[in-house]
């Protein structure tokens, strides 16, 4: 239970960075109204907050964060920008994700 409530924690936490950061794009690239990135910057404050919720340290966290950031950047590229992944994507994809897996949840002794 703790892995998934971990796993959910990061997923999470990479949500509020990569949206709150895409609607600071939107306004500044995109011309949008100060509305996107007033609603970014609250929403990228909360991405400092969610890690806290982590049952590990901080350079733990934020290094097994890394994997999940890249793995939901590939995802929103694909689903947002309509980029669909190449192998390459999914491979280095497949090697962060069990980067995070060795640093967060393998047991330690």
């Amino acid at each position: 239970m703790e892995v998934i409530k971990s796993l959910f924690y990061f997923i999470l936490a990479g949500l509020c960075e990569i949206g709150g950061g895409y609607l600071i794009w939107l306004w500044l690239r995109e011309d949008k109204s100060i509305w996107y990135f007033a609603l970014g910057a609250v929403i990228l404050a909360l991405y400092g907050i969610v890690p806290t919720l982590q049952p590990a340290n901080f350079g733990r966290v934020y290094a097994a964060y890394g994997g999940i950031f890249i793995v939901l950047s590939i995802i929103w590229g694909w689903k947002v920008d309509k980029i669909a992944p190449d192998r390459f994507d999914l491979i280095g994809g497949a090697i962060c994700l069990l980067g995070v897996l060795v640093i967060m949840y393998w047991p330690r002794g």
